[in-house]
Parts: C-alpha cells; structure tokens; sequence
C-alpha cells in the first residue's frame, strides 16, 4: 500500500454495510446519522457486517486513489440519534470508502443527475446517491440503484 497522504478532517458520518464503505454528506440536521444507522441495522438484518466508522465527524486521508475513512478516537462507537441521545453502536477503526450518499427530504428533485459525483477531498471523488432519510428499507433502495454498476458489490 502506498504511503498516506496528508489527512482532513470534515463533518459526515461514515459507516460499513457489507463490504461498501459509505460515506454520508450534507448540512448538519440532514439526516446522515439517522441513515447511517438504519443501513448498518439493515445490512446487520440480512446477516451482513454493519458497522459505524465515525459520526459527526470524520478523518480523511488518500492512499494512492483510494479514500480511507478513519474515526477520531475520543468518539469511537458513538452516534448521535437526534431527539433519542447519544447512542454506542459496533465500530471500526477505518474503512475504504466506495460510495457517498445524501440524505434527501419530501422536497428535494424527483430525479437527480445520472452518474452523480461527490468531490470529497484531495481532489478525489465518489459516486453519490440521495436516498431519502426516511425510507423503509434503504440499503435495498441502494442495491437498486446500483444494480446497473458493476463496481459495487455489497457482500
């Protein structure tokens, strides 16, 4: 592996849903951290691996072209679940990141653009889907709009 670059630091919630590393984006109350642990219990219901890398906030760094998502250690297995507290959840130190994902309310466009990018860091950037924060089952809504890809393969 080649050596870490310089790291940053930047405000997201990053998980593990199978074998995807995820990073989700967007303004603070967005909704990354309540959709960051419905897909971890939902990958964790079908007898996947689910995990929290970091809530809230989340250190970058680039190997080669690979983007590593790594948790601050003073919030390690802590996620905050708005109007519920601060929660403790299975962690990971770091993860590869795959993908990013927006959480979305009732208003936002019906259709986003196709083959959406999110400029993370270090000029790198990550395919983006926008799952909206509250439906049922949002690790199958992602598998279905992945299906087309072959670059994503959950587990």
């Amino acid at each position: 592996m080649m050596p870490a670059g310089p790291e940053t630091n930047i405000h997201a919630t990053a998980i593990v849903a199978g074998t995807l590393g995820i990073l989700l984006v967007g303004s603070s109350g967005s909704g990354k951290s309540e959709l960051g642990f419905r897909l971890i219990n939902e990958a964790r219901q079908r007898g996947w691996f689910g995990a929290l890398v970091a809530d809230d906030r989340v250190e970058l760094s680039r190997h080669g072209e690979a983007l590593v998502a790594r948790r601050p250690e003073t919030i390690a297995g802590m996620i905050e679940l708005r109007q519920g507290g601060i929660a403790s959840v299975a962690s990971v130190r770091r993860a590869v990141l795959d993908l990013a994902i927006s959480p979305v309310g009732m208003t936002a466009e019906r259709l986003p653009e196709e083959n959406e990018r999110h400029t993370v860091a270090f000029g790198l950037t990550l395919p983006l889907f926008r799952i909206p924060v509250h439906a049922c089952a949002p690790l199958a809504m992602l598998e279905a709009l992945t299906a087309s890809r072959n670059d994503f393969k959950f587990a």
